[in-house]
């Protein structure tokens, strides 16, 4: 039996060029779900190489194999309690390493009937780290 196609997940993503993957990696104490240094080859989540290779360095938590909901707080909870977030040095680390970090949201909307559910705390707690939210909808 297939498994069912899930609407909504969600990742917390730090993209920058200063620290290798293995830098944010030993300060959550926390495995990437993906993470490359750029230049470096990538590999494609099909386990396949790919001939671009990574353009920038990223590092990469998803909850999509963690959480069952087709909705976004169980994921970004998710995310907020396995990253041990919010972090009161995180907004330096991300100052200093000239990185950009958030949590990007899949969210599937073909019936065009479903509001993302992105709590007011976890929104005001990324802006206050100096990251950002963003939802990727699809219609």
């Amino acid at each position: 039996m297939a498994p069912e196609h899930k609407l909504a997940h969600a990742a917390f993503t730090i993209y920058q060029d200063t620290e290798p993957p293995e830098f944010w990696t030993n300060y959550f104490g926390v495995s990437p779900s993906r993470a490359g240094a750029k230049g470096q080859p990538r590999l494609m989540p099909s386990g396949m190489m790919s001939s671009i290779p990574w353009r920038q360095g990223t590092w990469i938590v998803s909850s999509a194999e963690a959480i069952m909901s087709d909705d976004l707080t169980p994921h970004l909870r998710y995310l907020v309690g396995h990253l041990g977030l919010p972090r009161a040095d995180l907004r330096e680390l991300i100052e200093r390493t000239c990185a950009q970090m958030r949590f990007f949201c899949y969210w599937d909307n073909e019936s065009g009937d479903r509001v993302p559910d992105v709590p007011d705390d976890i929104r005001t707690m990324m802006e206050a780290m100096g990251g950002t939210v963003e939802i990727d909808e699809y219609r």
